[in-house]
C-alpha cells in the first residue's frame, strides 16, 4: 500500500474515531437508528476496522458480531499464550469467557440461555491407561419423546495443553438439540504433564466406552459419530483411523472442525493469519511443543495426517474452516486429501469468522449457520445408517 494511501485511511480513521468521541460527549450528530442494535457497526468499530486495514491486522476481515467477540476477548486483557507456562496460560480468560462477557453485555444471561435450551447434562467418566477421565453427556429434550434411540456424538474439544470440557460447553449444547443426537463431550490427558501419543489413546479408549455404553445412555450403538474443534479435530479423524485399524466399530460420519492436521506451519492461511486471534502461527507452535517430546513425534502420522496417514476406507466427513485462522489450509488439505482417498466430504468455509467460531451460535450469526450445517449432515449420516441396517 503506497504512503498517500495509508496516510488516507489514517486520516479517515481519526476523522470517525473523533465523530464517535463528540457523539459520546454528547455533541449533536445526524439522527439515525441505534447501530449496534441492527447489527451494523457503530462508528468507534467502523475506526477500528479502518486501522485493521491499515495496519495488515487479519481482523480487518472479520463480520462485525464476529469482531464484537475479539473485542470482548481483548477487554478481559489475555496474555500471549505462546510467552506463558502451561499452568500459566490454563488461567487465562478464553474465547467462550468473551462470548459470556458479551451476552452480560447486551443484558442476557447465558446459564439462563443454556436452561432454555433444554438439554439435560450427566457426568460420568472412563477408564483410560492414565486413570480415569471425565465425560459430560448432552442429552437432548427429544430424547424422552417415544422412546426411540438417539444417534450418539464422541465430541473431543480442543486445547491439548489447555481448555477442558466446560471451556468447550457451547458446542455439544448447541449441537444435541441440532442434531437429535446425545453428545458425549470427552475430557483427555493434558501435555505437557502427558506427552504425545496420551491425548490420541485417549480418544480411542473414550470411543471404546462410547460403544459399549450407547444404549444405555439412551443412544442406538450402531449410530455413533466423531467429531472434534481444533486439537480435538485431529482426535477425531485419528479416531476413525484408529476404529479402521483395530477393526472397531466404524464411526458412521466425522465431522472436522477447524482441525490440527498437520506440522507444515508454512502454509497460506499460516502465512495471512500469523498474527491473527484468538489463535496463531507462534501459539500452535507453543501447544505442539508441549505435546511433543521431539522432532520423532512431529513425523508421527497422528500428527502429521496430510502428509503420512492412510485415508482409505474412512468414513465420510464434514469439515468447517474459518478465513481468518491459521489453520484455514489444513481443513482445505485434508478436503483434497479425503476426497482423493475416496471419502465423501462436505467442506465449508467460513468468510469474516475466526478460530474459534464455531460454539458462539449465542452471538455469532456465522456460527448458527456453521451448526446448523453440520447439523444436516449428521443428520444424513445417521438416516442413511439407519436405512442399511433396516
Amino acid at each position: 500500500m503506497s504512503s498517500p494511501t495509508r496516510v488516507a485511511l489514517l486520516a479517515a480513521c481519526f476523522a470517525v474515531a473523533g465523530t464517535a468521541v463528540h457523539a459520546q460527549q454528547g455533541v449533536p450528530a445526524p439522527t439515525k437508528p441505534p447501530e449496534a442494535a441492527q447489527g451494523q457497526p457503530t462508528l468507534g468499530e467502523r475506526a477500528g476496522q479502518l486501522v485493521d486495514r491499515v495496519t495488515g491486522n487479519p481482523a480487518a476481515s472479520a463480520d462485525i458480531d464476529m469482531r464484537r467477540v475479539l473485542d470482548a476477548h481483548a477487554a478481559l486483557n489475555p496474555k500471549p499464550i505462546e510467552g506463558l507456562t502451561p499452568e500459566e496460560a490454563r488461567k487465562q480468560p478464553s474465547p467462550a469467557d468473551a462470548v459470556k462477557a458479551l451476552l452480560q453485555k447486551e443484558g442476557k444471561d447465558p446459564a439462563a440461555l443454556n436452561a432454555k435450551a433444554g438439554v439435560k447434562t450427566q457426568d460420568m467418566s472412563y477408564e483410560t491407561a492414565g486413570g480415569t477421565q471425565p465425560l459430560r453427556i448432552y442429552t437432548p429434550s427429544t430424547a424422552a419423546q417415544g422412546g426411540a434411540k438417539l444417534p450418539v456424538v464422541v465430541y473431543y474439544h480442543g486445547g491439548w495443553v489447555i481448555a477442558d470440557i466446560a471451556t468447550y460447553d457451547a458446542t455439544p449444547r448447541a449441537m444435541a438439540e441440532k442434531a437429535n443426537a446425545i453428545f458425549v463431550s470427552v475430557e483427555y490427558r493434558f501435555a505437557p504433564e502427558n506427552k504425545f501419543p496420551a491425548a490420541h489413546d485417549d480418544a480411542v479408549a473414550a470411543y471404546k466406552w462410547v460403544l459399549a455404553n450407547a444404549e444405555r445412555l439412551g443412544g442406538d450403538p450402531a449410530r455413533i459419530a466423531v467429531m472434534g474443534e481444533s486439537a480435538g479435530g485431529n482426535l477425531a479423524i485419528n479416531t476413525a483411523i484408529a476404529a479402521r485399524d483395530q477393526n472397531l466399530q466404524a464411526p458412521v460420519h466425522q465431522v472436522l472442525i477447524y482441525p490440527v492436521g498437520g506440522v507444515n506451519t508454512d502454509t497460506p492461511s499460516y502465512r495471512e493469519n500469523e498474527n491473527a486471534k484468538p489463535l496463531n502461527k507462534a501459539m500452535i507452535g507453543w501447544f505442539v511443543g508441549h505435546l511433543t517430546k521431539g522432532e520423532q513425534d512431529k513425523q508421527d502420522a497422528r500428527l502429521d495426517v496430510i502428509g503420512k496417514a492412510n485415508l482409505s476406507g474412512l468414513p465420510s466427513a464434514t469439515i468447517i474452516t474459518a478465513q481468518i485462522d491459521p489453520l484455514m489450509s489444513d481443513g482445505q488439505m485434508l478436503n483434497e486429501k479425503l476426497t482423493g482417498a475416496g471419502v465423501a466430504v462436505r467442506y465449508q468455509n467460513y468468510e469474516g469468522a475466526t478460530h474459534e467460531f464455531f460454539g458462539m451460535s449465542s452471538v455469532v450469526a456465522k456460527a448458527e449457520s456453521a451448526q446448523t450445517l453440520v447439523a444436516q449432515e449428521l443428520q444424513k449420516a445417521f438416516a442413511a445408517q439407519k436405512r442399511a441396517a433396516n
